[in-house]
């Protein structure tokens, strides 16, 4: 394999650094939400976002207020792209049966999808308001029917961002506060005086809130570890560098640790993209935060083939993928690694973040090798039951699982099926030894 990094981002060592200082933050601060509850809170909430309310939590009143303040544009957008992604999540639902065969004469096995019966939605929104992080999460949760959906997002410039709030409410929250970071993503698993705690939390975050939901798993459940923003783009000379610098960037302005991939095997369009990228950062507003990811985190690498390319792109398991090739197709038949993926020019990573209907919390950090995104799925709990309706069926069962017991050693787990089998199929098994074996078994 010939692979060319015509740029690297910073090195493995010092991105493990990072991670470690963020682990002890992170740790300290769960462990005092976890002792004092709402007065921790809010020191966290006047220390990182300079916001102290009588209550961090909105009355109806309130919630009414700031919807007052859009347009009627402003809510006709919120609202359509809720509806995407509402109809997508409706349609993964309906896929979603629950099932009971009879597997054996009067042996009946099914399995019920059952809601998590609460879900703390966070919705990042400190440096951009993430409005639409309220419909992937809230709305999402909503149509599982998550009996009650708690959500959380930082105040923006002082005060609760009215378009987020919007998304929130229009989604289906029972609950919304406004609270950002660590203390919000603990307050609503740890509970405090005022915040009943939660079953699940799910939705993205920066490097804090992503490590605090990893260091909650077990507590409570997580969607998945979605944490800075990454994003990869697969190209061959079919587009040109601008597309490609275009799309790299756009997602590189999330933070100041946002990968960004190219992943090509023409050194033309390598060339070009890099010069793009530097033009663009002379033009682009969120140029400060976009040219510290493109800096620290973003890459080239130049491939030999397809082949390679493929291999790469499952290597890294980006969180985004815009495939543009002569072979989109190819890549979706093939990848198995990664978070989305946006096959073809015509569409991009935006489109997914914002309105057309896939979910946007994706997993990072090589998560795609095991998981994949938030869906309704995801809200939902997949309980199995038994029933045996016959006697002929109780003495069969119990009599494999009888001797199956007592092969592993279980004398008690083999009386559970003893008892049954005496009870009804008047078979006499003595106290500690296996069902006997007959034909009519079989």
């Amino acid at each position: 394999m010939t692979i060319d990094y015509l740029k690297r981002g910073k090195p493995a060592n010092e991105r493990a650094e990072d991670d470690a200082k963020t682990r002890a933050v992170v740790e300290a601060t769960l462990a005092d939400i976890e002792k004092r509850g709402d007065a921790a809170v809010r020191e966290l909430s006047e220390k990182f976002d300079g916001y102290s309310p009588a209550s961090y939590r909105l009355s109806e009143a309130e919630i009414a207020a700031l919807m007052a303040e859009l347009s009627d544009r402003e809510l006709a957008d919120i609202r359509f792209a809720q509806e995407q992604v509402v109809k997508f999540a409706q349609a993964q639902r309906d896929s979603m049966l629950d099932i009971e065969v009879e597997t054996l004469p009067g042996v009946i096995l099914g399995h019920k999808n059952i809601p998590v019966q609460s879900v703390g939605c966070y919705v990042p929104g400190g440096k951009f308001p993430m409005v639409a992080s309220a419909h992937m999460s809230v709305a999402t949760a909503s149509v599982a029917g998550v009996p009650r959906i708690v959500a959380c997002t930082p105040p923006w410039q002082g005060k609760p961002n009215p378009a987020v709030i919007a998304a929130m409410h229009l989604g289906g929250a029972h609950e919304i506060y406004v609270l950002g970071g660590i203390q919000a993503v603990g307050a609503m698993a740890l509970g405090t005086e005022t915040i009943e705690p939660v079953h699940m939390l799910v939705g993205p975050g920066n490097a804090f809130v992503a490590e605090a939901k990893r260091q909650l798993y077990g507590r409570v459940g997580i969607d998945l570890f979605a944490g800075p923003t990454e994003t990869m783009v697969i190209a061959d000379d079919t587009v040109d560098g601008e597309l490609c610098a275009t799309d790299l960037l756009g997602q590189a302005e999330h933070g100041y640790n946002s990968p960004a991939v190219l992943v090509t095997n023409s050194r033309k369009l390598a060339e070009e993209t890099l010069s793009e990228i530097d033009r663009i950062l002379t033009i682009l507003p969120t140029a400060d935060t976009a040219r510290t990811s493109w800096e620290e985190y973003g890459e080239v690498i130049l491939c030999d083939s397809y082949d390679e390319m493929l291999a790469v792109a499952d290597d890294i398991a980006s969180e985004h993928v815009q495939v543009m090739t002569d072979r989109d197709d190819w890549f979706l038949e093939n990848m198995t690694c990664y978070g989305a993926l946006f096959l073809g020019a015509r569409t991009n990573v935006a489109n997914g973040d914002k309105v057309i209907g896939t979910n946007h919390t994706l997993p990072t950090k090589k998560a795609g090798r095991y998981t994949g995104g938030l869906w309704v799925g995801k809200f939902l709990k997949t309980h199995s039951y038994q029933k045996v309706l016959t006697d002929e069926a109780a003495v069969m069962i119990g009599e494999y699982g009888s001797r199956l017991c007592m092969l592993e050693g279980f004398v008690g787990h083999a009386e559970q099926c003893n008892i049954r089998v005496r009870r009804y199929g008047g078979v006499n098994v003595p106290y500690g030894e296996g069902a006997p074996h007959r034909e009519a078994a079989e």
